[in-house]
């Protein structure tokens, strides 16, 4: 798992009909919890807004995360960091 603040979203006008419907939020990820020079974008699936610290789900993990496991996706925010 990954961890990061959201920065901002992403909007995307035409994509896979799996994604229509799903948020996109912009990451700068946390390396011993302080901030890094490293971005990600992922599918929001807790509401998560900008300025909070979420943690990331990568990989084939990511895709379990979604209601449809045959969605392409490599990162899904699971969690919003207290």
């Amino acid at each position: 798992m990954l961890s990061g603040r959201v920065t901002g979203t992403i909007v995307s006008t035409r994509k896979v009909d799996s994604l229509i419907g799903s948020k996109f939020l912009e990451i700068q990820l946390f390396s011993n919890g302080k901030e890094t020079s490293e971005y990600i974008i992922a599918i929001d699936t807790v509401g998560a807004g900008v300025g909070e610290k979420v943690l990331i789900t990568t990989g084939s993990g990511a895709r379990l995360a979604l209601d449809n496991a045959n969605t392409p996706t490599d990162a899904v925010i699971v969690g919003i960091i207290d």
